[in-house]
């Protein structure tokens, strides 16, 4: 298993607050704030994609 380092927890409006974590080999992560041991992991450029895309509110039914 990769060793993560998680950032603060972002927390919306909503209940559900969300970590970012990044690893050595260069790999992104998110996952629930809490439950950190089941994440979603891809590119850089895709979390950044998926970060801009819930900002602009075409992704934020997905959180």
């Amino acid at each position: 298993m990769a060793d993560i380092v998680w950032e603060e927890p972002f927390c919306a409006e909503g209940a559900s607050c969300y970590r970012i974590g990044v690893d050595a080999e260069g790999n992104s992560y998110i996952a629930v704030a809490g439950s950190e041991e089941r994440y979603l992991t891809d590119s850089g450029e895709a979390l950044r994609q998926l970060i801009r895309d819930i900002k602009a509110g075409k992704a934020d039914h997905l959180l």
